[in-house]
């Protein structure tokens, strides 16, 4: 019998031990009969016609199915599985064929084989070098990215740092005149009353870059406690009462399930998440826009909504806003106002949100339609938090989990 006779009397039985074989170890991210039938539906044209060409399609859709972990994780991962085709399909030759039907199998069929591997390392190195260029394009962009924003920050941090250190030298300066000149008190006061405030504004800028170092080197510390988010939101209602009246603004709160559940948290933590949102809201809506608090009680969770009627936010960059530095603009054209429309700021409190909300376990994101200042399709900031924390490790409440309970709160 000629070798393509021979296979075909023990095609099926190589299929069967081949996919039995590759599914100890599954290496395909493929239906693996599927493809072994395939495979050797190949093999047997390449019998027939003396061709090895015809495997090479499967060849290249095997490799090109591999993940880029796949790929990292191992890189000659394809000539393996032709490896482990090749040696399952000589052990069924040896059992099942005599020695020198054996052979006269073996000999074109090793010929395939070696020119399947050959071809797998053709296609794996061609693969790899386009994963690596294309990886390289990317790290190039991020990169340029990157060096864009980081010059950006550092023009918007000296502006945002020069004025308020402006505010307090002038003001020490007229202080200083008002002082020789004797005049009365009330301008006294009104010129301490601004160095506090240039002062106050500096803070929060160091503030705001230490929070970030802090956060990006993973020391984020939780003072947990329970916390009712109505609370927060009224405190912040407070907060920003001057503010929603010089802007002709509104924020509504919504009683939605779950604004009087109490959860676990950081209560200053989420005074500041909410505070910078909230804030990002009044900047990006103009003035007589509403600004509205909502969201839902879901299992083991709370989820708020902050929905403004501002200018929207481009698909693009809704991911980009919550990195460092992710919603800077021009620096000429900021504002070191904090409620002035589109005012500007050194461009962190969204990525510190982020921060502390992942410290909470929770997430974060945002919805918009797209960016129109003229039509103003706003945005919708989405932060989920669960109501309990993890008992950290040798704790007391690791060791008594009832103290937890929520009766007991």
């Amino acid at each position: 019998m000629d070798a393509l006779t021979l296979f075909r009397i023990i095609k099926n039985t190589v299929i069967q031990q081949s996919i039995l074989a590759l599914a100890i170890t599954p290496i395909l991210q493929v239906d693996i009969s599927g493809e072994i039938t395939r495979f050797y539906d190949q093999f047997e044209l390449c019998l027939e016609t003396e061709d090895s060409a015809h495997i090479n399609s499967i060849l290249s859709d095997w490799c090109s199915a591999q993940t880029q972990t796949d790929i990292m994780g191992n890189p000659s991962n394809l000539t393996q599985i032709i490896r482990r085709l090749m040696t399952t399909f000589t052990l069924v030759c040896k059992n099942t064929l005599g020695k020198s039907e054996f052979l006269y199998l073996m000999v074109p069929a090793s010929d395939h084989f070696g020119y399947a591997l050959e071809k797998a390392a053709e296609y794996q190195i061609e693969f790899l070098r386009n994963t690596f260029r294309e990886q390289s394009q990317t790290m190039e962009l991020e990169i340029k990215r990157l060096e864009i924003s980081k010059s950006t920050f550092i023009s918007i941090a000296a502006h945002e740092l020069r004025t308020p250190l402006t505010l307090i030298e002038g003001y020490a300066m007229m202080l200083q005149d008002m002082e020789k000149k004797n005049y009365g008190k009330l301008d006294r006061d009104s010129l301490l009353k601004g160095i506090l405030t240039g002062a106050s504004r500096l803070r929060s800028i160091i503030d705001d870059m230490i929070d970030v170092s802090i956060i990006d080197n993973g020391m984020l510390t939780l003072n947990t406690q329970p916390v009712l988010l109505s609370t927060i939101f009224e405190s912040l209602l407070y907060e920003f009462e001057e503010i929603i009246k010089e802007r002709h603004q509104s924020i509504n709160i919504i009683s939605f399930p779950g604004l009087n559940h109490r959860i676990e948290a950081d209560p200053d933590r989420l005074m500041q998440v909410f505070r910078n949102v909230i804030n990002n809201a009044i900047k990006f809506t103009p003035d007589n826009g509403k600004i509205t608090i909502n969201g839902r009680l879901l299992p083991g969770y709370t989820e708020v909504t902050i929905t403004d009627t501002g200018i929207g936010i481009a698909p693009e960059n809704q991911m980009h806003i919550f990195e460092k530095f992710g919603g800077l603009g021009n620096a000429l054209l900021h504002s070191s106002s904090k409620s002035k429309f589109k005012g500007g700021g050194p461009g962190l409190g969204l990525s510190i949100a982020k921060g502390i909300i992942e410290a909470h376990q929770g997430t974060i994101w945002v919805e918009s339609e797209g960016f129109d200042e003229i039509k103003c399709p706003g945005s919708t900031f989405h932060i989920i938090l669960p109501h309990k924390q993890p008992a950290k490790p040798n704790s007391s409440f690791s060791n008594n989990p009832q103290i937890l309970h929520e009766s007991e709160w």
